[in-house]
């Protein structure tokens, strides 16, 4: 019998649900993804806990909300205590790699704290974010007035470069991330302008390539049982793609921006500061979208076109029969919709991601090719994963469902019937135009199947949309009074997600009940009038005793 004794735990950046051929794009075809969507279950409504990379990276890696691990922006560190996923998985008896990004910062002061030596084994581990590192390559090496964003950015993948030749003090950018006029000039991607040129790098030593052969390599070299993340760089930006991919798109292939009028017209506050911050208007101008949207899908035809490379080699080594495979991404890209561009919000643009599993076992060959539209988080992973080993996941600590039970045929749906996302913008520089407290700038999303609730802290009017009747999310009826009963019953569910007992990580529910009862024999004895109200067994040591009299003290 096939079963999963691997798990290959795909992951792209910014990459958007509706920009696959599978989820129903007109224009970009990938095949080799939706191969793997016709060998599993294809997700429908997969959401992030975040709209951030390292915030929602967090929380996939913890099975934990963003509340709960603390780790709430780009940049801030995962608390030193908080388990991961490898920490979860290598209790089953897996291993757990990772080839590419994380976006984790370690907590330095934490570890210090502790006395974790960074180099030592608990301490590498504590460091990357639970993994076991092939290969760490957050990707990020530009370089600004005050150095490097990320100093240790592309590291190995800058070696590699330099090794076959692509001469400079940074190949990450003046190659892989730049293209090239007539006269020799390095056009940066980071100006959307050079989006529309091809990056100056032979296409099988860009970044994409590059990971997909590393991660053939990790799993060439082991045995197993293993979890491998292999985290994807694009298509996040800079948005510039080598040839051939720079020129199969153009113009005609962009589809028509999701925005309105409507909403800039009278729009939250809060909601209209992100609509115009730079970002924004940069991406609401239609020539940019024209630029930057046929590099955006060139980055993934090419990321296709290498799962197509990776897919066939699994099966002909014979991974794809013991293999789990999970292909997902950290947040979407609103790429113009609603006026915005980058990921920082919570319509679906952002907040859903496509999520494909692929599970080899014979339990389920019935899901295969099905099409799931059950509520799922991303926290969801980790018990998955978990189950997938042949373990109980810890669900005192996992706050997310294994999705086994719907891999399985043996349900439709998921035990939660409500979503949360969070985002937490105080050192954005939005926080700074609003002028809003440090408290005060953080925003919450509740969402079902009908009804779409964002909270704004710092007395905000809530914004709210009819998913049934305005799948778009163009009308927001958070000022409608007639929708009054419905922003209760959404903020209802947000305060009960609020309540719940998040840190209570160091003891399951069932010793929480064992303990009721169990300290009784301990020798604690509390509003207890006569010895014989209770059962004399608990008395024992207390009953039958003698002493002398000492009320003057000992004897000399």
């Amino acid at each position: 019998m096939a079963k999963a004794k691997n798990i290959l735990f795909i992951m792209f950046d910014q990459l958007r649900w509706d920009y696959l051929s599978c989820y129903g794009h007109p224009h970009l075809k990938t095949p080799h993804i939706d191969r793997l969507a016709d060998k599993g279950v294809r997700f429908t409504r997969c959401y992030i806990q975040s709209p951030v990379c390292g915030s929602s990276r967090m929380s996939t890696y913890t099975g934990r909300y963003v509340h709960s691990h603390g780790a709430s922006w780009n940049g801030i560190p995962l608390k030193v205590g908080e388990l991961t996923m490898g920490d979860h998985l290598r209790k089953a008896g897996m291993d757990c790699f990772l080839v590419g990004k994380t976006h984790m910062r370690a907590d330095a002061d934490g570890m210090a704290r502790l006395g974790l030596a960074p180099d030592s084994l608990i301490g590498a581990r504590v460091a990357e974010c639970g993994f076991d590192v092939f290969e760490r390559d957050d990707g990020m090496l530009p370089e600004g007035p005050d150095g490097y964003y990320d100093p240790d950015g592309a590291k190995e993948y800058n070696k590699w470069l330099s090794a076959k030749g692509y001469e400079s003090d940074n190949p990450w950018h003046d190659f892989a991330n730049s293209g090239l006029d007539e006269d020799g000039n390095v056009l940066s991607g980071w100006f959307l302008k050079n989006a529309t040129t091809a990056a100056n790098i032979a296409e099988p030593d860009s970044e994409t390539p590059y990971l997909t052969g590393r991660a053939m390599e990790f799993i060439e070299s082991q045995k197993g049982p293993w979890c491998c993340h292999l985290s994807y760089i694009k298509p996040h930006w800079p948005y510039i793609v080598p040839e051939p991919y720079a020129s199969m798109f153009g113009p005609e292939h962009v589809l028509p921006p999701v925005r309105s009028n409507r909403e800039r017209a009278a729009p939250n506050p809060v909601f209209k500061a992100f609509m115009e911050n730079q970002i924004g208007e940069t991406f609401s101008r239609q020539e940019v979208r024209e630029a930057v949207i046929p590099a955006y899908m060139g980055l993934i035809k090419q990321a296709d076109d290498q799962m197509g490379r990776l897919f066939d080699w699994l099966e002909q080594t014979g991974r794809m029969e013991d293999t789990m495979i999970v292909l997902t991404s950290d947040h979407g890209d609103f790429l113009g919709d609603h006026w915005m561009g980058e990921k920082t919000f919570f319509h679906d643009a952002s907040t859903v991601v496509p999520l494909i599993i692929y599970d080899p076992s014979e339990e389920a060959d019935a899901t295969r090719g099905s099409v799931c539209d059950a509520l799922v988080e991303c926290i969801d992973f980790a018990p998955t994963f978990v189950e997938a080993a042949g373990a109980e996941p810890d669900l005192h600590i996992l706050e997310g469902e294994s999705l086994i039970p719907i891999l399985h045929g043996q349900s439709g749906e998921t035990l939660r019937d409500f979503v949360i996302c969070e985002y937490d913008y105080s050192a954005s520089p939005v926080a700074d135009k609003l002028g809003a407290d440090v408290r005060d700038a953080t925003m919450f999303m509740v969402a079902n199947k009908e009804w779409k609730l964002m909270h704004f802290e710092g007395g905000h009017r809530p914004m709210l949309f009819d998913l049934a009747n305005d799948p778009d999310e163009l009308n927001d009826l958070g000022e409608c009074d007639e929708h009054a009963d419905v922003i209760a019953e959404m903020y209802g569910k947000l305060f009960t997600w609020a309540r719940r007992p998040s840190q209570r990580t160091t003891r399951s529910a069932a010793q929480l009940v064992e303990m009721r009862t169990k300290s009784r024999g301990r020798g604690i004895v509390l509003g207890v009038y006569d010895e014989n109200d209770v059962p004399l067994d608990l008395t024992v040591r207390y009953r039958g005793r003698k002493a002398p009299d000492m009320k003057n003290g000992p004897k000399s």
